[in-house]
């Protein structure tokens, strides 16, 4: 049986007095990729920042291998490289090269030497078809190359968990395929990820299991199969219908 590398019990997260987690209990294993899902609002995002101790909670624990990820922790940033974040809007330095961008964490909080993070990145910028481009700078890049980088400068740090939030929204549609491949890629390496997407056949593709977020609650949790075709909950249902209606609206507004 995989071993639970990532727990969250009981947890709660407010904002003004409101919950926006409210009970989150969730185990993920070593390798698996689990899919959040849910509606704008519902705290998809926010359960990621609490993992990496970027949001403070009010109640409740996440551990990362029976370690305790606190904000308050002496061990915190030991453990925030275990826990590689990509973000949507990519967080890249402007004035930094790919490069520098990519190696500046494992040289300054891994004490790495500089020779040996360059030979790296390279390997890995390679790996995503970007080697070419280590000496530009960010504003030399299309997004869909930004983020990319953003994913080779996470997994520079050998993190144990890695944490996508909404990678490809802020992409054009034709830049979207080419980070998602590299999601996929990741996936069938064996990493252990929780992807929060809007992309619901790439959800299907990737997944181990799918959890449905809502007002805060994990409503519907099942393999992919089982979720997108045989949904047991009505939430779940109404859910995956406002997608398909979506989806249709679209393709005849571009007929």
């Amino acid at each position: 049986m995989p071993k639970a590398l990532l727990t969250i019990e009981s947890l709660v997260k407010n904002y003004g007095g409101g919950a926006v987690l409210n009970g989150i209990d969730l185990t993920v294993y070593e390798g698996e990729v689990l899919v959040i899902l849910g509606p704008s609002g519902c705290g998809k995002s926010t359960l990621l920042r609490c993992i990496n101790a970027l949001e403070p909670i009010q109640a409740g624990t996440i551990s990362l291998n029976g370690e305790p990820i606190r904000r308050d922790s002496k061990d915190l940033p030991r453990l925030r490289q275990k826990v590689g974040m990509v973000f949507q809007s990519y967080e890249l330095f402007p004035h930094l090269s790919v490069l520098d961008n990519i190696t500046l964490s494992p040289r300054k909080a891994q004490r790495r030497p500089r020779q040996e993070a360059e030979a790296e990145a390279l390997a890995l910028l390679d790996r995503v078809g970007l080697k070419d481009r280590a000496g530009d700078y960010p504003r030399q890049l299309s997004g869909g190359q930004k983020q990319r980088v953003a994913i080779v400068r996470a997994l520079i740090m050998h993190p144990e968990v890695l944490l996508f939030d909404e990678v490809t929204a802020a992409l054009d549609p034709e830049m979207v395929r080419e980070v998602l491949d590299v999601i996929l890629d990741l996936a069938r390496q064996g990493r252990t990820m929780l992807i929060v997407t809007h992309e619901m056949q790439f959800a299907r593709a990737v997944a181990d299991r799918v959890v449905l977020l809502d007002e805060g609650r994990i409503v519907e949790e099942a393999p992919p199969e089982e979720f997108f075709d045989h949904p047991k909950t009505e939430r779940a249902q109404r859910f995956l219908n406002t997608l398909t209606f979506e989806t249709v609206k679209k393709k005849a507004k571009n007929q």
